[in-house]
């Protein structure tokens, strides 16, 4: 393996580290806000505060959803950089 593709994957295996530590990043803040969400509900003395846990809750379910997503679109643009293209094959 020469030089220069060995920088590439080394590169691509960078990224994919990188893409796992954001998606374990959104899993992290989306528990800090179901733990919150769900401290605030437990609280029976200031119902002003349930709104603020539902709100909580509803943030944690879009940073999951977010994060995933983001994750698997990524994850497929890596996948077509890896994979080499007809063209090349049929060129070779």
């Amino acid at each position: 393996m020469d030089e220069k593709k060995l920088r590439e994957h080394l590169a691509l295996e960078r990224t994919k580290l990188a893409n796992e530590r954001t998606l374990l990043a959104y899993i992290r803040a989306s528990l800090y806000l179901l733990v919150g969400g769900t401290a605030l509900l437990q609280l029976k003395d200031n119902e002003n505060l349930h709104i603020i846990g539902y709100i909580a809750l509803f943030i944690c379910v879009l940073f999951i959803i977010i994060g995933i997503w983001r994750y698997i679109i990524l994850e497929k643009k890596l996948k077509d950089l890896l994979l080499p293209d007809e063209n090349d094959i049929e060129n070779k």
